[in-house]
């Protein structure tokens, strides 16, 4: 089975390359003033490039010791003739990383995952969320709560996600600016502090766990601005039930192309920042001996008035995902000061730190 799923994933790799001088089908764009419609926005969009379920989070172990997961599934669109009959027509990618953060290990332990759609064995349905590979797992049920499967090489999760906050959608209802140009844009929505339950299996031992969660969904057809060398990202469900969302948007001349950020507190009012309002200023950096890249994995991150402190719970959360999808990025669980006081728990992303990031 292991090698039939090897052949699958080359040959449609393959095929894509193939038809890298044909036309490319039309792709859906993404426009303001559109209205998200659930619970079928929480399934795919298969007219759009690039899509992610992207969830986050702190668990904690019986003996109170903190752990960070990763469970990422992205779907992107191909070249191939969206009207070819085949079920070997590489219509769709998906792919899929997983991380655990122990500072007991002092490195991030991954895994990756890629395949075209097809035959049961990878797929993002529409409708509501369900996307699977191979045997890893990702679903929306109809009372809202998602459930998880992940068999990684040196770990299994197994999940049940529970939504405590109603959907925060980022950017103006849902649709989220990613650059100077209209089209350069998303939808996107978070979940933030979903409480889990579950179990981490290692070495043969399944152990309990608990935390808490954010989910975001987001779904484009554009790309970067050319002159975009990376991201920032920090998204935090805080201790007094607020939620936190802010990015960057960095140039490869140091410029800031395009930040934002949104500050929902525990009765639902949200606060929007600006660009001018959102700066990131690195304070410490970790260098890493597998790809020299220098990540700011201390920084202090202003909204507005407001001062935040990002602190990783270990430095080595480096991803090197480039025989999936293509990069290598820093993904880690992280601390939150406000205004020098704690404020609770997050996930912060770093990207195009090896290498302008290409989407």
């Amino acid at each position: 089975m292991r090698n039939l799923f090897i052949f699958w994933i080359v040959s449609g790799w393959l095929a894509v390359q193939g038809m890298a001088t044909s036309a490319p089908p039309a792709l859906a764009p993404v426009v303001p003033g559109k209205i998200l419609e659930f619970p079928d926005d929480f399934g795919a969009h298969n007219d759009f490039r690039i899509e992610w379920w992207y969830v986050t989070g702190w668990l904690e172990t019986p003996a109170g010791k903190p752990l960070g997961f990763q469970i990422t599934f992205f779907r992107t669109a191909t070249r191939a003739d969206r009207d070819n009959p085949s079920h070997f027509s590489p219509q769709q990618l998906i792919i899929a990383h997983v991380a655990l953060s122990d500072p007991a290990i002092g490195r991030l332990q991954h895994d990756q995952k890629i395949a075209r759609a097809g035959f049961d064995l990878a797929y993002a349905r529409t409708g509501n969320t369900d996307v699977k590979l191979d045997d890893w797992s990702f679903v929306r049920e109809a009372d809202g709560h998602y459930r998880t499967h992940i068999r990684a090489e040196n770990f299994t999760l197994d999940f049940t996600l529970t939504p405590a906050q109603p959907l925060m959608q980022q950017g103006e209802n849902g649709f989220s600016r990613k650059g100077p140009e209209p089209e350069q844009a998303s939808y996107y929505y978070s979940e933030p502090h979903l409480q889990i339950t579950g179990t981490i299996r290692r070495q043969g031992e399944d152990m309990p766990v608990t935390g808490t969660a954010w989910l975001d969904h987001e779904w484009s057809s554009a790309l970067l601005d050319a002159n975009a060398q990376g991201w920032d990202w920090i998204g935090a469900s805080l201790a007094d039930g607020a939620a936190l969302m802010a990015f960057q948007i960095r140039g490869k001349d140091g410029s800031k192309i395009r930040a934002h950020a949104a500050l929902r507190d525990a009765a639902g009012h949200i606060q929007t920042f600006t660009p001018d309002q959102v700066s990131f200023h690195p304070i410490r950096t970790w260098h890493s001996a597998r790809t020299q890249a220098d990540y700011p994995v201390a920084t202090r991150v202003r909204t507005g008035k407001i001062e935040w402190l990002i602190t990783p719970l270990m430095d080595d959360q480096e991803l090197d995902a480039r025989t999936s999808a293509g990069a290598v990025y820093w993904e880690g669980a992280v601390t939150l000061t406000r205004d020098g006081e704690p404020a609770g728990h997050g996930y912060m992303e770093l990207t195009g730190y090896v290498q302008p990031l290409s989407m």
